[in-house]
């Protein structure tokens, strides 16, 4: 069956219509007809093959709505026509060290969508049925499309922090992801501190409660419990490592992030402070932040672009054109 889509045809280059052949769903796969996807800063560093090497053409997009369209042999745990949602984690071997450990996120032979397999720019999109969430009926198609990346994402990245309860929590950097995060942290209980250098993200983050905004040079108003870094600079990471309290722990969110400046040791480290990263996502975690997102009421703050628009779309929230997320919307437009 033959599927429309935008992809990449090589590194750097602006994604263009592409029609091909959709893979056949397999055993335990299912088809889904997609509604809408939201657009990541993974989908940009792909393209630009910051990670390395990329397979092209490549069919970037892994925030995926959409509806059962077609089972393959043997799935049984979806129905024809039900709304869910594809992301990031695409497909784990299940047999690894990792994978044995409840550490699938770790997996040494994992797919991710919109990288090892056809992603969410086109119309449709074959994952394997262990791999799609339910969504919660809380949430438009639109408004949800940012949870499956950025909100399980940033959910991973806050307990990675181990931030205690009532905490202060430091975010540096808030897109997407982060106004997600801020959230759940101030639901359960946080004091939330955002340094971003955006003015429409300091509005966004005091509209959504949080006890403190500035430029993300400025020390916040009191030591920090634990904190976490969105934005994808890595001259941040001793900026946000001095402002930890003793035994405090830094996340960084991002899978991609420029070149970190020498730390020194006292300043930065000593007093048991933390820098760790943040890899992918395991399924319990997306599950575990879909159900409290549902609970506490979190809102995506989302800025829809017609799929033909996807260039701007990404072109934009590449120079942090607005605050929030983007969606892709409308694929006919």
């Amino acid at each position: 069956m033959k599927t429309r889509g935008y992809a990449a045809l090589s590194a750097k280059e602006e994604l263009i219509p592409y029609e091909f052949s959709r893979r056949e769903p397999g055993p335990h796969d299912v088809a889904l007809d997609i509604s809408f996807v939201g657009v990541c800063h993974s989908d940009i560093h792909q393209v630009n093959e910051d990670w390395g090497p990329s397979l092209f053409p490549m069919v970037p997009g892994h925030e995926i709505v959409g509806v059962v369209d077609e089972l393959g042999e043997g799935a049984s745990t979806l129905r024809i026509g039900e709304r869910v949602g594809a992301a990031w984690l695409a497909r784990t071997c299940g047999a690894c060290r990792f994978c044995l450990a409840d550490q699938e996120n770790l997996c040494l032979h994992p797919s991710f969508t919109g990288w090892d397999i056809d992603g969410g720019y086109a119309t449709y999109v074959v994952v394997h049925e262990d791999f799609v969430y339910r969504l919660p009926a809380g949430f438009d198609d639109v408004e949800v499309a940012p949870l499956l990346c950025a909100g399980i994402i940033g959910f991973r990245a806050l307990r990675r922090t181990r931030l205690p309860q009532g905490g202060r929590l430091g975010i540096y950097g808030f897109g997407g992801s982060a106004h997600l995060t801020a959230q759940i942290a101030i639901a359960e209980g946080a004091q939330v501190h955002v340094m971003t250098r955006s003015p429409e993200s300091r509005q966004l983050a005091k509209a959504l409660g949080a006890a403190s905004v500035g430029d993300t040079g400025d020390p916040p108003p009191e030591p920090l419990d634990g904190a976490i870094l969105f934005a994808p600079v890595g001259e941040i990471v001793p900026i946000a490592l001095a402002a930890l309290d003793r035994g405090g722990v830094l996340a960084v969110a991002g899978i991609y992030l420029s070149d970190i400046p020498t730390l020194n040791y006292e300043r930065h480290l000593f007093q048991e402070r933390a820098l760790c990263s943040v890899t992918a996502n395991t399924r319990h975690d997306g599950r575990e932040f879909l159900e409290i997102a549902e609970k506490i009421g979190v809102r995506s703050t989302v800025h829809p672009y017609p799929f033909s628009e996807a260039n701007r779309a990404l072109n934009d929230l590449a120079h942090d054109r607005f605050s929030g997320a983007a969606v892709l919307v409308d694929f006919d437009t």
